[in-house]
């Protein structure tokens, strides 16, 4: 059998495309793509799978390897790969929002901790809603339901052939408004409950001007933040499973998936 350099191109080409779209989503993907991780296990990852779907992948269409038709179709897998990835990212934050709008109110936001996947300052509460959403997300499969995501779009996207419509970009832009709607809605009994304290306290301080309501109320504030998320909690998980499920509709809309 002879190795044609045709051939060995072609079996770069397979090779080299499929990997650039699972790695983008592997590195942009909850979980996965965090720091804590080092990059060569991220690596040998991404390698393993692509070798064991490549016998399922259609030949790709390129004619030469070193050209900037090849450039702009690696391009085009790190977009498919990082769209399917920031997914995942927007559910997640959707809660660590959600934890820090709370905390900013109770006057928890103080306490705040580094969060190591992306290096910042977050308040605690928005750290302990990232640390559960993100256990939700391993809990459901999520990891397994995008990696089977970015096997079947070679199916309904193949490469070369077609790519993400300008207006899927768009509309993954606008899907975002689900982050604040979402995080608006799991934060808004603890929001109204802590408005109707803050308005106790202000009747307090006209009724007794002498009172120092600063030394009072911020404790008191404190304390009553923990009691009412402990008290609402409940609504968390059904708020994560309404998000979740948005998010696979969505990414099955993105690659012309027929269904979860």
């Amino acid at each position: 059998m002879e190795f044609t350099e045709s051939v060995v191109n072609q079996y770069i080409a397979d090779f080299i495309l499929p990997l650039t779209r699972i790695s983008a989503l592997v590195m942009m993907m909850v979980g996965l793509g965090a720091r804590t991780i080092p990059a060569r296990i991220k690596l040998f990852l991404c390698v393993t799978l692509t070798i064991a779907i490549m016998p399922a992948i259609p030949p790709t269409n390129v004619g030469e390897l070193l050209s900037f038709s090849t450039f702009l179709l690696i391009g085009q897998q790190i977009l498919i790969g990082i769209s399917l990835g920031f997914i995942t990212v927007m559910v997640v934050d959707t809660f660590t929002l959600a934890g820090q709008i709370i905390a900013m109110q109770s006057g928890l936001g103080f306490a705040s901790l580094v969060d190591p996947a992306s290096g910042m300052n977050v308040p605690a509460v928005g750290q302990f809603f990232l640390i559960l959403s993100t256990l939700l997300f391993w809990t459901m499969d999520g990891h397994l339901a995008y990696l089977q995501f970015v096997v079947a779009s070679f199916d309904t996207l193949p490469i070369g052939n077609e790519m993400f419509a300008s207006v899927k970009y768009q509309e993954m832009v606008l899907w975002g408004k689900w982050m604040f709607a979402t995080a608006l809605s799991l934060s808004l009994a603890p929001l109204t409950a802590m408005l109707l304290i803050n308005f106790s306290f202000g009747v307090m301080t006209r009724a007794a001007p002498q009172l120092n309501i600063f030394a009072i109320g911020f404790p008191i504030t404190m304390m009553a933040g923990l009691l009412i998320m402990w008290l609402t909690f409940g609504n968390f998980l059904t708020h994560f499973e309404l998000q979740w499920q948005r998010a696979l509709d969505f990414s099955c809309y993105l690659i012309n998936c027929s269904g979860t």
